[in-house]
């Protein structure tokens, strides 16, 4: 079991300094295992903060962060461990690329786990499936590599750990419509074949409205919102007052009511928005 539990946590940057700064306050949150789940917020508003603390990254100024019934900062060992256990995907990973070859780039991680050789190989072939990345590419360099498939790589990288919490920031940053598109259906088809706990950073709102079965927003080192994708974006006013974007499809949605067209507020995809016109059009 994976399930993450935060208890009253808070971080303190430069404490004690002149330059000391609170970047998340008295945040207390339970994820169940196997949930997808978005973390929105502008930037400072200390999501990436917050998932830097799941895998202990970075140690509480206060507070407690328990994975699988296990508080992960209760020592040097159980901090070492985690990392194991919860996978981060930092934003623009395939900088974070170095071997010589993609296959040896996958292999990393599992080869620091201590695994022997063919269990390496098999964890290398089941990661490099899920994301998309075939076989023929593996003695290549991936330096070589197109951008979505450098992604790729990286993500591979920290999937064949076989995490049972995979973290990721920003995966679609910098890439295409159709990258875009590709790199979320890879994450999607891992979390409902490994039932991992999915949790994805993102500025992305259509991309979280499509995806996540559970959307929390933050705002200035606080939980603002909590729910469904729903349930948030029902509230599209006040996502914009704390800086955020709307889904396309809720902003276009948000003009026609202004016009006095008749719809839901519950309207995050273009799917939702076409049948609630057809509706009111009676087609």
């Amino acid at each position: 079991m994976s399930e993450i539990i935060v208890e009253e946590l808070r971080h303190v940057y430069s404490a004690g300094t002149p330059f000391e700064k609170t970047a998340i306050e008295n945040i207390s949150l339970r994820i169940p295992q196997g949930q997808f789940v978005g973390l929105l917020g502008h930037t400072g508003s200390g999501k990436s903060t917050f998932v830097q603390h799941l895998n202990a990254l970075l140690q509480p100024s206060s507070g407690r962060v328990l994975v699988g019934g296990t508080d992960i900062n209760k020592d040097k060992k159980t901090r070492h461990d985690v990392k194991w256990q919860v996978g981060l995907v930092f934003q623009y990973p395939e900088y974070q690329l170095f071997e010589e070859t993609v296959f040896a780039d996958i292999a990393f991680g599992p080869k620091n786990m201590g695994l022997g050789r063919e269990e390496i190989e098999e964890r290398v072939r089941e990661a490099a499936g899920f994301v998309g990345i075939e076989e023929k590419l593996f003695n290549e360099s991936p330096l070589e590599l197109s951008g979505g498939q450098k992604r790729r790589v990286a993500i591979a990288g920290v999937i064949a750990m076989r995490p049972g919490v995979l973290i990721l920031d920003e995966p679609t940053a910098g890439l295409d419509p159709a990258g875009c598109r590709q790199i979320m259906e890879n994450i999607r088809a891992y979390q409902r074949q490994s039932g991992a706990t999915v949790l994805i950073v993102s500025h992305n709102m259509d991309d979280a409205a499509r995806s996540c079965g559970r959307l929390i927003v933050f705002d200035h080192g606080r939980v603002a919102m909590d729910g469904t994708p729903e349930e948030v974006f029902s509230r599209p006013r006040e996502l914009i007052s704390i800086g955020l974007a709307v889904p396309q499809a809720t902003a276009l949605a948000m003009e026609l009511r202004a016009l006095g067209v008749k719809l839901p507020e519950a309207i995050y995809t273009h799917e939702q928005l076409l049948a609630a016109v057809k509706e009111v059009r009676g087609c």
